[in-house]
């Protein structure tokens, strides 16, 4: 490494934050990168531990020792070779991975990680300040054709490779807009949609054509696309939400998050939406502590929310893991998201029982405390308590992809409703329809960006050798 003591000598440091009271007044990222002197100091953090556990706990297995050194000697344009040699968009990840490559982090058994995801953040922006990212269209088209039905992560993922190694892939998207739920699901303030944008041009002169308004299984049918193409990867994402089939449900104010969020993000992209699910003066609860329930929190500020409330059904973490026991996993511990710092008040073991309402719409939720004893979820006695609410958000996850478009294809699904396929030996990623293939939360469930770069990559391999009889791609 540049420096073989740099873990003993700098402390971590994390990204900047503009103030919440000023963040909330608009929908504009606000984490603030690191210098370069800055990065070159985190990069100097990174330890020469002999086995790099991060480049395991990272799902695209980025290789991180090298790039980290590579910004210690501020070779920026080198350091990005090495980033996009594994993970297609940077730019994402580094803004919205919850960076499980830290918590396997050498350093992190008994100091704080290296701050990749900062390192990962500087890197590929400073490689866009410099027009160091270009298109790299093939050298020779195949005459294969390929059909990718959505656009998320997965999607674009395996788009990029396979264009780039001459075949012609046609990407379809129902939306009106290209980016799936990093689109419209993941707030503008985590993540510009400008990023997207500038990938979308990048492919596009690297040969794929983008299909936008395309509802796969209602105004296009799966034998067409089978007839049509030689390959067809699904990777249509998890868009199933859980339910919550309490009394009360029906009241209008209870919406899933997918209703509120998405509706956001076509406002800030300028467009004008009938009849949007806002909590401006509302007092708002958030059913759910996961990251989807935190963005519905960061979105009501922003809308002027006259409360916040969180409430998760499972207990309350620990403030700190336990290292010896965890690591290199990912830690059960409390999280405090940006969009809690500000302002929300947040619960815990907290079960919803019923929402009642006034001339059909909601205006109070009942719920009670309950605790946890082998496994099963047993109410408090005397726990039950009500709470003023103008609007309820479910994010309460996913159970998995819709189940009419699997249904249509014809492909076998697994215990959990999701697409089957095996992710290693023979015929990686294909379905057990002839030609079709499937890739990230359509085949693992809900999952993180970072899981569907990966599967879309290789599942990109496995198709290019499908169709080609030999691998011509990394996975």
């Amino acid at each position: 490494m540049g420096k073989v003591t740099g873990f003993m000598e700098y402390p971590r440091l994390d990204e900047g934050y503009i103030p919440p009271s000023e963040r909330v007044k608009n929908y504009k990222e606000f984490v603030l990168h690191l210098s370069d002197d800055e990065a070159k100091i985190q990069g100097a953090r990174c330890m020469d531990c002999g086995i790099p556990f991060c480049n395991n706990g990272c799902p695209v297995n980025n290789i991180i020792p090298d790039w980290n050194d590579l910004v210690y000697q501020q070779n920026w344009r080198a350091a990005i070779d090495v980033l996009h040699s594994t993970n297609n968009f940077p730019e994402f990840t580094g803004r919205i991975c919850p960076a499980p490559c830290e918590a396997a982090c050498t350093l992190n058994i008994n100091s704080d990680a290296v701050g990749i995801k900062s390192i990962e953040h500087a890197i590929i922006d400073k490689a866009w300040e410099n027009n160091w990212v270009v298109p790299q269209p093939p050298k020779h088209k195949t005459g294969k054709r390929i059909a990718i039905v959505g656009s998320g992560p997965a999607g674009l993922a395996a788009a990029q490779q396979l264009a780039r190694v001459g075949h012609a892939v046609d990407v379809l998207e129902k939306n009106d807009r290209i980016g799936g739920l990093l689109r419209y699901g993941i707030p503008d303030f985590k993540m510009e949609k400008t990023h997207i944008d500038r990938r979308v041009e990048q492919m596009e002169a690297e040969g794929v054509t983008f299909k936008t308004n395309q509802n796969v299984g209602e105004t296009i049918l799966p034998d067409q696309l089978t007839d049509e193409y030689d390959a067809v990867i699904l990777a249509g994402g998890a868009e199933w939400p859980r339910d919550l089939p309490v009394p009360g449900r029906e009241l209008d104010g209870v919406h899933f998050a997918m209703d509120f969020l998405p509706s956001q993000n076509k406002v800030v992209a300028g467009d004008k939406v009938d009849a949007q699910i806002t909590a401006t003066d509302k007092h708002v609860v958030v059913i759910g502590g996961g990251d989807t329930g935190s963005d519905c929190v960061g979105t009501s500020n922003r809308h002027g929310a006259l409360s916040v409330t969180q409430f998760e059904l499972m207990p309350q973490p620990p403030e700190q893991e336990n290292k010896d026991l965890v690591w290199p996993y990912w830690p059960l511990k409390l999280r405090t998201s940006s969009s809690h710092e500000e302002g929300c008040d947040r619960d815990w073991s907290v079960a919803t029982k019923s929402f009642v309402g006034e001339n059909g719409k909601v205006k109070e939720l009942i719920a009670s405390k309950v605790k946890w004893q082998d496994g099963k979820m047993q109410e408090m006695p005397n726990s039950e308590f009500r709470i003023k609410t103008d609007l309820v958000l479910l994010a309460m996850g996913f159970l998995g992809p819709q189940q009419s478009l699997l249904d249509q294809f014809g492909v076998e699904k697994d215990q959990r409703g999701n697409a089957k396929a095996t992710t290693d030996g023979e015929n990686c990623y294909a379905t057990s329809r002839n030609k079709v293939f499937t890739a990230g939360d359509m085949r693992r469930g809900q999952s993180l960006v970072v899981w569907a770069i990966r599967e879309g990559r290789q599942c990109a391999r496995s198709v290019d050798e499908f169709l080609m009889g030999k691998i011509s791609l990394p996975r």
